[in-house]
């Protein structure tokens, strides 16, 4: 059997994605399926993935399969409750977060001119997207915030630096932004 379609079978089954690591560890050591030759597989699944309804992703934990982004509206019938809506406050804290890490909530505020509500932290935080990851050397050792590998992956991302420039989000409209994180 050929390697991709293991992958594939692996990939299209695991409920988060898997690193080339975590994939090796699919194999018994008498297999002898080396990392090399699952990336070597992984580049054949992402070739044979074009011109699909799914594609291979790499994201900040791993590899996954996933339903390209254009057939949204079809797949999301799916799912009979109506996705979360993110208020503008919820996005502006959670883009603050993502450009400016390592920021702490009194920063936050300064820079949106408003105070933050502690339901928008703790939502972002329970849904593994912010972490704390340290305390600033200030009275009252505020802490700082940073997004997560699970925003990452959540956002298709394989790192920060994937993230588009500020002026691009500044450009975006909030309603399809919106909608985009919907997706």
């Amino acid at each position: 059997m050929e390697l991709a379609t293991i992958l594939q079978a692996i990939l299209l089954t695991a409920d988060k994605p898997l690193s080339v690591e975590q994939l090796e560890t699919y194999f018994l050591p008498e297999e002898k399926v080396a990392r090399m030759a699952i990336r070597v597989a992984l580049q054949d699944l992402q070739d044979v993935c074009a011109g699909q309804s799914f594609e291979l992703k790499e994201t900040a934990s791993g590899f996954r399969l996933q339903t390209r982004a254009e057939f949204q509206p079809w797949v999301q019938r799916h799912h009979e409750e109506k996705p979360q809506k993110y208020s503008r406050a919820f996005l502006e804290t959670l883009a603050l977060i993502a450009w400016r890490q390592p920021i702490t909530r009194a920063e936050i505020e300064e820079i949106r001119g408003v105070a933050v509500n502690a339901n928008i932290i703790k939502t972002l935080l329970e849904r593994d997207w912010v972490r704390v990851i340290g305390h600033k050397e200030l009275p009252g050792r505020p802490e700082m915030l940073g997004t997560t590998r699970h925003f990452l992956d959540h956002f298709n991302l394989r790192s920060l630096d994937d993230l588009p420039s500020l002026a691009a989000v500044k450009a975006l409209d909030m309603d399809k932004l919106q909608l985009e994180l919907l997706g």
